[in-house]
């Protein structure tokens, strides 16, 4: 076998490492911190980008960046043989095709890039093309879904060459993307990958990780023999490409990372539906307290109105701790209506600037720290806690990471933090990870 090739991922929200472990997640881009994800030991890392949460043009320029800097890093580590992926969501939204071009642009010219967009943790599936979500046992193609109606990321198409075609504005046609289905990656794709060329678009089948691992040893078989590839995936593509071992220490028994057992503190920014489900089942597990964080009181440019707020929540944080019980802070559920998608974003900014002067404020001898949803849980490690970077343990549920903080961070040494996307898991879940924590 050949020598595996370096996967790095650029990954637009900070869950995409969801099916991995013991690898570095970096939260800045500067050749030097580069460097450290291409000389480490673990054969794939992550730069969390966070770019689901910007406007087009900074996605682009901030792809741009990393790319720029990453071939530098390349050529000081000397480092020839890589694939790179565009880790985005499993339900269809991001900014395609605007990352994958860039990327194309910095570190072309590629042979092919894939759209995988399933996720089978999450219950994600492709079969025949068509991207489905699997709701209460029942595949749901995605365009019937929430998702395809978001306000920053919408779509009208659940079969990927349609989807394409809608995204790229008509510049890659339906008629124009390769399909690999799950008869052909169970044949072997070997033959169809090596004929690839001129960066083509291709969109792949798979049902279970049985599927995507097979598909992967013929990808890495066509590297090997030179074929240059970008993928546009969600995360369980990366499980097949790095196949490692079991993670060391298993979910069920991650309590062992809480410092001293102490009681720890949790931060809800998603208002998905099924997070507010899980936000309140959470809070009807003992030992929990529900902090709401009022938004609506944001929506003016009263900067005094805010300090008052943050003030009356660090306040309430404190008490909690302080009665031995963990606080759990949440944004308030209803969805707020904006004009139009820049003043949304903006918004969503001034929401979780706040949420993280409250991360920073968060009392020092937490044992450990939820944080749950996407955005959120990026924003909470390169701004909340200001991290370069952070070493992955691996997963305390399905689909749901857990990173430890450096040992020389000044506030938050060897601090688990979980972090656990909007739309990921059952209702019962974050009530789940939070007694996995505690031994509740």
């Amino acid at each position: 076998m050949t020598n595996k090739p370096k996967i790095i991922v650029l990954d637009d929200d900070p869950t995409g490492s969801q099916t991995v472990h013991s690898c570095l997640l970096l939260m800045q881009w500067d050749v030097d911190t580069l460097c450290t994800g291409l000389r480490d030991d673990s054969p794939i890392f992550f730069v969390l980008t966070n770019t689901r949460s910007l406007p087009p043009e900074s996605a682009a320029s901030v792809t741009r960046e990393v790319c720029q800097n990453l071939k530098i890093a390349l050529n000081t580590t000397e480092i020839t043989d890589f694939l790179v992926v565009s880790r985005s969501d499993s339900t269809l939204r991001g900014h395609y095709p605007i990352e994958t071009d860039a990327i194309a642009t910095e570190l072309g010219p590629f042979d092919a890039h894939f759209l995988v967009p399933a996720f089978f943790e999450g219950g994600r599936i492709t079969r025949d093309s068509v991207h489905y979500l699997i709701i209460d046992g029942t595949p749901t193609p995605v365009h019937e879904t929430e998702f395809a109606r978001d306000s920053v990321f919408g779509y009208h198409h659940s079969y990927l060459p349609k989807y394409v075609e809608e995204k790229t504005q008509g510049k890659i046609p339906a008629q124009a993307v390769t399909r690999f289905l799950l008869a052909d990656i169970q044949a072997g794709s070997l033959e169809r990958l090596l004929k690839l060329s001129s960066n083509q678009c291709a969109v792949v089948d798979g049902e279970t990780q049985a599927d995507l691992n097979r598909f992967a040893v013929d990808v890495l078989a066509a590297a090997s023999q030179g074929k240059r590839f970008l993928f546009r995936s969600a995360a369980s593509i990366l499980t097949a490409l790095v196949a490692l071992p079991p993670q060391p220490i298993a979910a069920e028994n991650m309590a062992q990372y809480v410092k001293q057992g102490k009681p720890g503190a949790v931060i809800v920014g998603s208002h998905v539906k099924k997070t507010t489900q899980q936000l309140a089942a959470l809070l009807q597990v003992e030992g929990t307290v529900g902090i709401e964080v009022n938004v609506e009181q944001l929506l003016g440019d009263d900067v005094n109105q805010s300090a008052t707020l943050l003030t009356n929540i660090q306040e309430s944080i404190q008490v909690v701790h302080e009665a031995g019980k963990t606080p759990v802070i949440f944004t308030s559920r209803q969805e707020l209506t904006f004009q139009d998608v820049k003043t949304r974003l903006e918004f969503g900014t001034k929401v979780s600037s706040l949420l993280m002067d409250i991360v920073r404020g968060l009392p020092s001898g937490i044992g450990f720290l939820i944080t749950k949803g996407g955005i959120t849980s990026n924003d909470v490690l390169s701004t909340g806690l200001a991290l370069t970077s952070a070493r992955l343990l691996g997963q305390i549920l399905a689909g749901c990471s857990m990173v430890l903080t450096p040992p020389d961070h000044p506030q938050f040494p060897n601090l688990p933090v979980v972090l656990f996307p909007g739309n990921v898991g059952d209702a019962d879940a974050l009530g789940t990870i939070y007694c996995r924590l505690t031994q509740h």
